[in-house]
């Protein structure tokens, strides 16, 4: 098959709306629904995220997407019993690495990924459908599906969930282009290799970067590369934990990510975990409660004839004071940046959110307060020398 036809394009006035290739055959095939044109943006820009990560790291890797940016992106390592809890894993017993991939990834902003776009580098397997099964997802791109996985997927959505098969060896061409106004912009692809060879230009004093430190500093660089420039990423044991997409300034990005990052770890905070929620409440409707009871507008759901349509008791307020206190313990944190640092306030920021190492381009003319700054909280920083926006 050599195109595809859509229902419209990014709006239903967008019309006509096809995919085609100039040469050769597309290299997916849908195996379950109708994916519409964003759903197919994602769909690329997340697998070569996938795909990309697992090649780094040698891991399973998985990506929940929106709206052409990661939300989240994780390798498969197991998940701690908090991590269970806080992603509302129902399953028992052991789960599969890719399982556990796209459970951390879709975790790392279950807010942002609801209805989100799912890429998995692995085959998906019936852990993986069955967490999905219960999540609210739009579609899902992998090389490939088990007999019970596919099965699962075909009954979401009433029987209209996006499944679409990925050519695992499929290699685009080496020049891309895109019309903007009637006008074609052409340029090479991006294949710039992210691996443990370009860490090796540590500019701080500390040059102490273990080896799950080196893991984080390329998810943070391989999610930014498919995210929405300007964009910074936190990421904490293989796990993206907060993204910051499309800010115009730099710093922006960073508290972006940071307040993303933080209020990932607020969700295990005692007081959050020992929240008691109606019986038969939605996971969405949960995930909204938590955000909303973890920020300043606690009042929204607590307040009286309020509370008793989310909680079984009504919890105790986290104050501001709690929250500070509970942020100031996270610890082992990385950030990345698809650009370089201009000052060092996103150092400062990002030290308030747990980072201790960061990766970044370099090429600031201030490079030199960047480093101090870093040095100052004993941090640890690579310059890559490569810039990673993506528009």
């Amino acid at each position: 098959m050599t195109e595809m036809e859509l229902k419209y394009g990014c709006n239903p006035n967008q019309k006509p709306s096809r995919i085609f290739m100039r040469e050769g055959e597309l290299p997916i095939t849908v195996l379950n629904g109708k994916p519409g044109y964003i759903n197919l943006l994602d769909a690329f820009n997340s697998w070569q995220l996938v795909r990309e990560l697992k090649q780094a790291t040698g891991l399973p890797s998985a990506a929940s997407f929106k709206h052409v940016s990661p939300a989240g992106a994780a390798v498969g390592l197991p998940l701690s019993d908090i991590d269970r809890k806080i992603y509302f894993v129902e399953q028992e017993g052991e789960l599969s690495p890719i399982a556990c991939a796209y459970i951390r990834a879709r975790g790392a902003d279950r807010l942002c990924s609801y209805g989100d776009w799912a890429a998995l580098s692995d085959v998906c397997d019936a852990d993986t459908a069955n967490y999905l099964k219960g999540e609210v997802s739009d579609g899902i791109i992998a090389p490939g599906y088990t007999e019970e996985a596919l099965a699962i997927l075909r009954e979401k959505k009433k029987g209209n969930y996006n499944v679409v098969q990925i050519d695992a060896d499929y290699v685009p061409a080496e020049i891309e282009r895109k019309d903007v106004f009637g006008v074609t912009f052409e340029q090479g692809r991006n294949n710039y290799r992210i691996d443990r060879e370009l860490l090796t230009n540590i500019v701080t004093v500390n040059k102490d970067l273990p080896d799950q430190a080196a893991i984080d500093m390329m998810v943070a660089l391989i999610t930014l590369k498919y995210t929405q420039s300007n964009s910074v990423c936190y990421v904490k044991d293989g796990q993206a934990i907060g993204v910051g997409a499309g800010q115009q300034s730099r710093i922006h990005c960073t508290r972006l990510a940071g307040n993303k990052a933080d209020n990932w770890y607020l969700r295990q905070h005692p007081k959050v975990l020992g929240l008691q929620f109606v019986e038969g409440i939605r996971r969405p409707d949960r995930d909204n409660a938590i955000d909303i009871y973890t920020s300043d507008e606690y009042m929204d759901i607590l307040a009286e004839g309020e509370w008793q349509q989310w909680f079984a008791v009504k919890p105790e307020v986290l104050t501001a004071e709690e929250k500070r206190e509970w942020v100031a313990t996270q610890s082992g944190v990385t950030c990345g940046s698809d650009a370089f640092f201009p000052f060092g306030d996103n150092v400062k920021r990002a030290y308030k959110s747990g980072v201790e190492y960061i990766v970044e381009p370099g090429g600031s003319i201030r490079d030199d307060n960047v480093i101090e700054t870093a040095d100052s909280y004993g941090m640890v920083m690579c310059f890559t020398g490569m810039r990673l926006f993506h528009h």
